[in-house]
């Protein structure tokens, strides 16, 4: 019996994020419809993993890790949109991923609290985007770690492809390590 090759991950299997030069609102629906669809395209990707296979590692983090860390790290931008609708270009928080990875929530706890994080925050994230008038978009935050303002539009199309982004990766474990 010949023994499976497994390819090395690639580091952006949904492709880099390309930052876009410009915005209108049938752009802006577009990506507030992927964003609304991220938590069933990640429910999806993660129920065709057995529990007993939620620690396979993609790169560096497990299926269960990179669950956990969609449901930080989009907890984390929806605060951050609202700071930035409410306040003249506020300086965010940022955080440690690979710390916050590494906790025991995110080596150990089922995915499902996870998943049913995302699916209430999704829709409210997407109520309010929906709720917001163009301009709005414009707000920014200013990011200390990178030293950067982020104007809310761009943000928004960094999260749907964040979230592309890692439903590829489970995607990606369950087509050549499952």
């Amino acid at each position: 019996m010949t023994e499976r090759v497994v390819p090395e991950p690639p580091q952006f299997p949904a492709g880099p994020f390309t930052a876009p030069d410009s915005h209108d609102r049938g752009g802006r629906e577009a990506w507030i419809g992927d964003l609304e669809r991220t938590p069933a395209r990640l429910r999806q990707a993660v129920s065709e993993v057995p529990d007993a296979r939620l620690d396979t590692t993609y790169r560096n983090w497990t299926v269960r890790q990179i669950v956990h860390h969609v449901a930080d790290s989009h907890l984390h931008s929806y605060a951050r949109f609202k700071l930035a609708l409410t306040e003249e270009r506020p300086a965010i928080k940022p955080y440690d991923e690979g710390r916050w990875s590494g906790l025991g929530d995110a080596r150990g706890a089922g995915v499902e609290s996870s998943l049913q994080m995302l699916d209430g925050l999704h829709a409210r994230w997407v109520f309010l985007l929906r709720a917001l008038p163009g301009d709005a978009f414009e707000r920014t935050f200013y990011h200390p770690e990178q030293r950067e303002v982020v104007v809310l539009w761009r943000a928004l199309a960094y999260y749907v492809w964040h979230g592309r982004h890692h439903t590829a990766q489970i995607e990606w474990v369950r087509r050549h390590k499952l």
